[in-house]
């Protein structure tokens, strides 16, 4: 079933897989999860496919590739706030 997440919410996503994970495991697993960033969306499996790591030993690491292969924009615009002024 598709499913499209909101970035804030991936964590409820890579929470059940089981770890350690293959990037091969990952990309089968969530080919069909789409997040919802900032400004536009992308697929959550492409977006690992083009990950140069082979094995995830943990949420926190998958997590942590899956910002940094992010475009910037992903979280909104660079240097801008969310809290008042």
């Amino acid at each position: 079933m598709a499913q499209a997440v909101k970035l804030n919410a991936l964590e409820t996503v890579l929470e059940e897989l089981d770890y350690p994970i293959s990037q091969a495991a990952v990309v089968d697993q969530c080919d069909d999860v789409t997040l919802i960033l900032a400004e536009g969306e992308v697929n959550l499996a492409e977006t690992v496919a083009d990950s140069n790591g082979d094995t995830f030993a943990s949420m926190d690491d998958l997590e942590t590739e899956v910002f940094n292969l992010l475009p910037r924009n992903a979280v909104g615009e660079p240097f801008q706030s969310e809290g008042e002024g």
